[in-house]
């Protein structure tokens, strides 16, 4: 949402914009309790039009100032960490080191709904968890419109 004024503040600064199938980030959203700032996520006809919103911006941003932002798509990185990995860090400008792929060894303190499975190494079984419940998402469907016939990629 900020993305022109910390390229304003911070002309410098590398983006990045992570983002996984909107029906699987959508439910996931959907189905966790977060603490405070987050109600948009208990409907899904809003969860979906803030997805939508987001990657129309993000799209903005791609055509406003190219290479700009580095996009990682989810399913690529669990189908191919090390690879997204050292792309990442490439765009960061960081040297790679073998602990960016065993990242749960890493003991610091993590605060966020997910603190749980970043303890472990990186998985495939929750991709598609939200095809079980597909036939409740029709709201969510039809609030992410064309963001959901072009995922993955970025174009609205």
């Amino acid at each position: 949402m900020h993305v022109a004024l910390i390229r304003a503040v911070l002309p410098k600064a590398r983006i990045v914009d992570v983002r996984g199938h909107p029906l699987g980030v959508g439910w996931s959203a959907y189905k966790q309790h977060f603490a405070r700032g987050q109600a948009f996520t208990y409907d899904l006809t809003e969860l979906g039009r803030y997805y939508a919103d987001y990657a129309t911006l993000m799209a903005h941003v791609d055509r406003a100032a190219p290479g700009c932002v580095h996009r990682v798509i989810y399913e690529r990185l669990v189908a191919d960490t090390e690879n997204e990995v050292h792309a990442l860090l490439d765009h960061l400008g960081l040297p790679f080191e073998d602990g960016c792929l065993a990242f749960w060894d890493n003991r610091r303190t993590v605060r966020t709904p997910s603190s749980e499975q970043v303890r472990q190494p990186i998985f495939t079984e929750g991709l598609d968890h939200w095809r079980r419940f597909e036939p409740w998402l029709a709201p969510l469907k039809a609030a992410l419109g064309a963001v959901l016939n072009t995922y993955p990629e970025v174009e609205v």
